[in-house]
């Protein structure tokens, strides 16, 4: 298995060109076997780690902050810290009051991220986070597959202004508490706004942005992979398998027990006209080049050079050594011509 080693922007820092995502840990993954997973993830060569202060997924009061504990708990007990690029993230406005020690909403003001830095910090064991990334943005935008309203003129009620984050994140930069910082779910106005800010004001410069990507939802190409070639803003793309979907597993309605979708019902973004036609000619490329579906999947998003890094999660050990061993399948010129062939008749059913 070969993985390769990438530019984290223009932080100076390599990643490994497939992650380790962390959602599921406190939830469906116990304590013991998120450190597995890391363990395992660490012996094939993975070097960046992604979690977020509201995970496990999905949200809930009595296990938010669970992977982060988890990760800590690992760190302290391997020591492990200087052989990780650990990235976490800060919740965006929501109606999760639970998430802050006051009882209020989350925002992406001064006050939240102080708040929820040191949070993650405490929960993590560690003195920084190497990447501290905006887990979706303070405004109106399209998110997690739902649409959003066109904002108005001069913002929506509430938006915090992304200088006034930038500053807040500046802070914590200046502290060593984070040392670079990443978006996630974010458009490319935003990336675009980001960039620009930091460039005139003197703030810390995005090396990332965390969107989904994958063979049902390639809208990142439109707008936002330029800036990876024209301002070394690479994506660090989630959801690779669409959430299992392009195992084919859930396939003709299936719910195969144990199941994300079948646990808990939030494959909304996946469950779309055009889904299933896309699905079926995915997996018939797959079935004709003799190659899981799964690595299938994964090695295409991998292999796009926009991407700085792949972040992939598991269940189980066996289904993280699958997913870890789609670095070794090539996407050969006459396996991306098929894809691009169903690209055309079925883009993007899933956005």
């Amino acid at each position: 298995m070969t993985l390769e080693y990438r530019p984290l922007g223009r932080t100076g820092l390599t990643v490994s060109s497939v992650a380790l995502g962390t959602m599921t840990w406190g939830q469906q993954n116990t304590e013991a076997e998120g450190h597995a997973q890391l363990d395992l993830a660490l012996d094939h060569g993975v070097t960046l780690i992604d979690t977020a202060e509201s995970y496990s997924i999905p949200p809930r009061a009595e296990t938010q902050g669970s992977t982060e504990r988890i990760i800590g708990t690992w760190l302290k007990a391997r020591g492990t810290r200087d052989r990780i690029v650990l990235a976490t993230k800060v919740a965006g406005p929501s109606d999760r009051t639970y998430m802050r020690a006051d009882g209020s909403r989350p925002s992406l003001d001064a006050k939240n991220i102080h708040e929820a830095v040191d949070a993650s910090l405490r929960r993590l064991q560690t003195d920084h986070v190497d990447l501290y990334q905006l887990h979706w943005p303070n405004r109106s935008v399209p998110l997690f597959g739902n649409a959003a309203h066109a904002p108005q003129r001069g913002g929506d009620p509430g938006e915090v202004p992304i200088e006034e984050t930038l500053e807040a994140l500046d802070a914590m930069v200046k502290a060593g508490k984070v040392r670079h910082i990443g978006l996630s779910n974010e458009t490319a106005w935003g990336v675009s706004r980001f960039v620009h800010l930091s460039e005139t004001k003197g703030l810390p410069r995005v090396a990332s942005v965390q969107n989904a990507y994958n063979l049902l939802n390639r809208t990142y190409e439109h707008g936002l992979a330029e800036f990876h070639a024209r301002e070394d803003v690479g994506l660090l793309a989630y959801s690779p398998l669409a959430q299992g979907f392009l195992t084919g597993k859930y396939l003709d309605g299936a719910r195969p027990e144990g199941a994300r979708l079948t646990l808990f019902d939030r494959g909304g973004r996946y469950q779309k006209p055009g889904v299933t036609e896309a699905l079926r000619a995915y997996l018939d490329i797959a079935r004709d080049f003799g190659i899981d579906p799964a690595q299938l999947a994964i090695a295409y998003v991998t292999s796009r050079s926009f991407v700085t890094s792949n972040i992939i999660g598991a269940t189980s050990l066996g289904q993280l050594e699958a997913d870890l061993r789609a670095s070794d399948v090539q996407i050969t010129a006459e396996i991306e011509a098929r894809i691009e062939a169903v690209h055309q008749l079925h883009r993007d059913p899933a956005p």
